[in-house]
C-alpha cells in the first residue's frame, strides 16, 4: 500500500535568453490530491493552474519516479505483463493513463 504523499518535479529549460521553467508539485490531503503547474518565463510567473483529483480517481496512481522505477524493474526482468495501464499525471496536470 504504496503511495504518494508529495511530489516536487522542475524543468528548465535555457535556449534563449529568457529561460523556461515548469514546476509541478503533488500533494496529498484527506479527500485526495492536488497538482498545481507553474510556468516561468525568465523571472516572472506566467501561468499558474491547479487540479485536484479525489482518492478513487488516483486509485492505482503512477507519478514519475515510479514510473521509472517500474521501467527498470520490467526492464531487470525482460517482461512486460500483458494489459499494464496506470492512471498517471499528464504535463498539464490531468489525469490520463500510462500503458507499458
Amino acid at each position: 500500500q504504496l503511495e504518494t504523499l508529495e511530489q516536487e518535479e522542475q524543468e528548465r529549460l535555457e535556449v534563449t535568453a529568457r529561460p523556461v521553467e515548469k514546476r509541478t508539485h503533488m500533494v496529498s490531503h484527506k479527500h485526495g490530491m492536488t497538482v498545481t503547474k507553474t510556468l516561468w518565463e525568465g523571472e516572472a510567473e506566467t501561468q499558474r493552474w491547479s487540479c485536484s483529483y479525489s482518492r478513487a480517481e488516483l486509485r492505482g496512481l503512477l507519478p514519475e519516479g515510479a514510473s521509472l522505477l517500474l521501467l527498470r524493474v520490467l526492464a531487470w526482468q525482460r517482461a512486460v505483463p500483458p494489459g499494464l495501464v496506470f492512471p498517471a499525471i499528464d504535463t498539464q496536470g490531468h489525469l490520463c493513463t500510462s500503458s507499458y
